[in-house]
């Protein structure tokens, strides 16, 4: 064996021994759902935490996926906040693409590479309970708020992980689709970082990973920085050094954190075997959020 594929192995050995037995959700979408290439390795490196002791958790986007699909139907999406404002036939899309065509995809998959994956949506053992969403949003021409009926998105309301513990008990990874249901039966579409972060909170996980097309949070200078504190992010929205895109997941960072999930990943999934690099290695790929840095 050659010495470098040695000192890699061993390099991920404490790490092994670290994760062993602990529930990681990984939040899946991207520029990694797209390409060939990287979806094969996100199935292979699903399968591998799972074949060394970890419990994976995948929770999946799949916005490019039904842009498509409305495209060919001639429905065309509004978005507000990074929404998508949902009417009943954009819904009946959604969920068609989401907990169908995108999530048994997944599934395949990661089944392929060896692993025993099971798809969910959110209203399979009433896992995901939903609200509407209220968006409030700024109006640039009179500059007062202004509330957006978004239609049918919704807002976690709770968490039932009960066939979540009982795949991971019997040796499946659960996959699920960002579809919750409200107390009328009413289906609802869900931003996939928010249910990432709420099922990781309901599993008390150990891990919170974020798979994105950006490095992970980078400073004024656009370096990446590798961890970050509690305090430090805040003060950075508050700079600006952090806007768009990744202040949602920041939210949801800062949510999993004072829930007591020890950090989050904010990995890029454009680059191969994303996942391994960031748990395994010392340096790793991305940016940890912590509660607080250890004096």
């Amino acid at each position: 064996m050659d010495i470098n594929v040695a000192d890699i192995l061993i390099e991920a050995l404490p790490y092994i021994r670290r994760f062993y037995g602990m529930t990681v959700v990984i939040k899946y979408g991207g520029h990694a759902m797209v390409d060939s290439q990287l979806k094969e390795d996100f199935a292979r490196d699903i399968t591998l935490l799972k074949f060394i002791g970890l419990n994976p958790v995948v929770v999946h986007g799949g916005g490019p996926q039904i842009n498509r699909v409305l495209d060919r139907m001639g429905i065309h999406s509004k978005f507000v906040r990074g929404m998508r404002l949902t009417d009943e036939p954009t819904m009946d899309v959604v969920e068609m693409v989401l907990g169908g065509k995108v999530n048994k995809r997944i599934v395949a998959q990661i089944n392929q590479q060896g692993g025993k994956a099971v798809g969910l949506s959110g209203k399979d053992a009433g896992l995901i309970r939903a609200k509407k969403l209220q968006i409030v949003h700024q109006n640039e021409t009179t500059d007062t708020p202004e509330i957006i009926d978004p239609g049918l998105v919704g807002d976690v309301t709770h968490i039932d992980p009960g066939i979540i513990h009982t795949l991971i008990n019997k040796d499946f990874i659960p996959v699920i689709a960002p579809i919750g249901i409200g107390d009328s039966g009413e289906t609802y579409n869900i931003n996939a970082d928010l249910v990432a972060n709420s099922v990781a909170m309901a599993l008390s996980a150990g891990r919170l990973v974020f798979l994105t097309d950006v490095d992970g949070v980078l400073n004024a200078s656009g370096e990446l920085i590798s961890s970050i504190d509690a305090e430090s992010i805040h003060r950075m929205v508050k700079e600006k050094t952090v806007s768009g895109g990744m202040i949602p997941k920041i939210e949801c960072a800062l949510d999993a954190l004072k829930s007591g999930i020890e950090k989050v990943h904010i990995i890029n999934g454009s680059r191969r075997h994303a996942l391994l690099l960031e748990f395994f290695t010392d340096r790793g790929i991305g940016t940890e959020v912590i509660f607080e840095k250890v004096q």
